[in-house]
C-alpha cells in the first residue's frame, strides 16, 4: 500500500506532471520536440507517479503530444480507465538547431536557428492554458518548459524551480492568486 497523503481538489485547480525521463534527459541533451520515447527508468517514474495519484478523482488526463508525455499519461489513464486527450499548445518548446546539443549551450531569450522564439512559446502556452476548461479535476501531463510558463503565468512573483522527471505539484486558485504546493517525486 502506498501512503498517500489527502489531496483536496477544488474547484479549478489541477495537477501537473512532467513527463518521465527520456535517454536525452539522462544524457543532459535539449529534447525540445524531437519525440522521443521513455527510457525504462522513464517508464518506472511513470508507474510510480500513477501508483501515487489513481486514488484522485481525477476527470481528465490532457497531455502533450510528443510521445514522451503520452507515454507518461498511460499508466495514469489506464488506471482511472480514462482516455488521453492531447493539447497541441502543450509541447515543448521547438528548439531547432540546438535540439540534440548538449543544455550548457542552452539560452532561453535567444531564438535558436530554425527554432521557436521565446515569445512565439510563451503566447503558445498561454493560449493553450486558457482553453483548458478547469471545471472537473484534472492533470497535465507535459515537459519542463512549458511548467516553467506555466508557473510564469499563474504565479509571476514567485520563483520557479524545474520540475523532476515524473514530478507532479498541484496548483490550486486562491483569494492571493495560485500557489503551487509539491505533491508526488519519483523514487531514485
Amino acid at each position: 500500500m502506498v501512503d498517500r497523503p489527502a489531496l483536496e481538489l477544488p474547484p479549478g485547480a489541477f495537477l501537473l506532471m512532467r513527463h518521465g525521463e527520456t535517454e536525452a534527459n539522462a544524457a543532459d541533451i535539449i529534447c525540445g520536440q524531437t519525440d522521443l520515447p521513455l527510457s525504462p527508468r522513464g517508464h518506472m517514474q511513470a508507474d510510480q507517479a500513477a501508483a501515487f495519484l489513481a486514488h484522485l478523482p481525477l476527470a481528465r488526463v490532457l497531455t502533450s503530444p510528443l510521445l514522451r508525455a503520452r507515454q507518461s499519461a498511460a499508466p495514469l489513464a489506464a488506471r482511472l480507465g480514462l482516455a488521453t486527450e492531447a493539447v497541441a499548445g502543450l509541447a515543448e518548446r521547438d528548439w531547432g538547431g540546438w535540439e540534440g546539443q548538449p543544455r550548457a549551450i542552452l539560452k532561453r531569450e535567444a531564438t535558436p536557428p530554425g527554432g521557436e522564439s521565446l515569445r512565439a512559446f510563451r503566447a503558445r502556452i498561454r493560449a493553450a492554458l486558457a482553453r483548458i476548461d478547469r471545471a472537473e479535476p484534472l492533470i497535465l501531463i507535459a515537459h519542463s518548459g512549458t511548467a516553467r510558463e506555466i508557473h510564469a503565468v499563474l504565479a509571476p512573483a514567485t520563483p520557479h524551480r524545474r520540475l523532476q522527471n515524473a514530478e507532479t505539484v498541484l496548483w490550486v486558485p486562491g483569494a492571493r492568486g495560485w500557489r503551487c504546493h509539491e505533491c508526488f517525486k519519483p523514487a531514485s
